[in-house]
């Protein structure tokens, strides 16, 4: 199958499908054209441990923008481990981030919100960018219940990406926080332990800081941007779409 291929009535009825049935679907249908990109959220958890209900192998990759937490690399060992997983690790260009770096130090992203995009841009839409390169569906851990922005996200749809479609799934679009930490709890799965620390939703080490009560979920993400920026455009980059 291609995904040029897709019809409006196909893309339909994967916006109808349970999360289970949705990865399955693309993972037979499309075998390692299809991967799970995680940041180890906990949706990434879920997710994975979905697609290991039914098969022993597919494709996970991960994002290492090389200033990650060390629970967020523990999170990356224990799944591989548990799973028989061989996780793939996208990178910053090194000629890029020295160039970076050298021009603005280490710590632009508390320069000013063009930095932040900047030092994202480089550590983590350049590599992800790479990582869709090697695929034609991209399943996400995305829900609706994040931030308003994400409030109107699709279970499935068609994005562009370098002039090309591909297929981009959120399965758990529709779940809760709660319904989530239910599953990971009820099946015993490995996550990220930042999230028994106060974190609900992580990145890069010092752009992501733990919440306090009456936080919205991405207000420890650039927290020192909170009263500068609308909560629902905290994003990264990865996840605009820029078709």
């Amino acid at each position: 199958m291609k995904v040029e291929d897709i019809s409006a009535e196909t893309l339909g009825g994967l916006n109808e499908m349970a999360a289970e049935g949705l990865i399955a679907w693309a993972i037979e249908n499309f075998g390692d054209r299809a991967a799970i990109g995680t940041s180890f959220q906990l949706t990434g958890s879920v997710i994975v441990d979905l697609a290991a209900k039914r098969f022993k192998s597919f494709r996970v990759f991960t994002i290492d923008t090389l200033r990650l937490h060390p629970e967020t690399y523990a999170a990356i060992n224990d799944f591989e481990t548990r799973y028989g997983l061989a996780i793939e690790r996208f990178q910053p260009n090194h000629n890029k981030l020295e160039k970076m770096v050298s021009r603005f130090g280490e710590y632009l992203f508390f320069m000013d919100k063009a930095k932040q995009e900047y030092c994202c841009d480089i550590r983590k839409v350049e590599p992800n960018e790479r990582a869709l390169d090697t695929l034609d569906v991209w399943i996400t851990g995305l829900r609706k219940d994040q931030s308003e922005g994400r409030g109107t996200v699709p279970r499935a749809e068609v994005i562009e990406q370098k002039g090309r479609k591909i297929l981009k799934l959120a399965p758990l679009a529709d779940w809760t926080a709660e319904e989530v930490r239910r599953y990971i709890d009820e099946q015993r799965l490995p996550y990220n332990t930042l999230f028994d620390k106060g974190y609900d939703s992580i990145g890069c080490i010092i752009c992501s800081t733990p919440l306090i009560p009456g936080d919205p979920p991405r207000a420890g993400r650039w927290r020192w941007f909170n009263a500068l920026d609308a909560e629902h455009k905290k994003e990264c980059g990865i996840h605009v779409n820029k078709s």
